[in-house]
């Protein structure tokens, strides 16, 4: 999910007989976020658009949720499989991160973390993803994987290292070094 449609703005008329209404932002759309009176000034809310869908807020007939999907946005690794292996990997144009893992294994899931805060910290300079390797033998045969956790690092669509075994995060953040920009 991109940051693009982190934010969801919910109105929910209060009152009886009322419709509830959703509408999703982009990033390219201004908000109007009204005062409500409570404690709030109108200099600490500084967004504003006479575009907006719901035009103003009136507190005593509408409340507003907003809903940030930011945890969901940000970078956390995402699965790739034998049918979606060329279009995230191979054709990637940022260097690209796979950890090979199976739900099994537990240094797997010791070095799982790991791969997430990479995958964080290097967003926009590297892709990172896992790949199954019950669900997606294939893939695994074909690059030679015999031991998991194995991570893979690719760039232009060929692979250039691999690291085996349930490494710090300082050896994987050296190896990513020599291939991010």
């Amino acid at each position: 999910m991109a940051l693009g449609n982190c934010l969801q703005l919910s109105t929910t008329c209060t009152r009886v007989g009322a419709v509830q209404c959703h509408h999703t932002f982009s990033s390219k759309e201004k908000l109007n976020f009204p005062t409500f009176n409570k404690g709030l000034k109108k200099s600490a809310l500084s967004f504003s658009s006479s575009s907006s869908p719901f035009g103003y807020f009136n507190s005593t007939t509408r409340k507003s949720l907003f809903v940030c999907k930011a945890r969901e946005a940000l970078d956390e690794v995402q699965v790739v499989t034998d049918s979606s292996w060329n279009s995230l990997v191979i054709a990637s144009e940022n260097p690209v991160l796979v950890e090979f893992w199976a739900p099994w294994c537990g240094p797997c899931r010791m070095i799982a973390p790991v791969i997430n805060e990479l995958a964080k910290e290097y967003s926009g300079k590297l892709d990172c993803y896992k790949l199954n390797t019950d669900d997606c033998p294939n893939i695994a045969t074909q690059y030679g994987i015999r031991s998991i956790p194995t991570v893979l690092f690719f760039k232009n669509g060929e692979k250039k290292e691999s690291v085996i075994g349930a490494v710090p995060k300082s050896t994987l953040s050296t190896t990513i070094e020599k291939y991010v920009e």
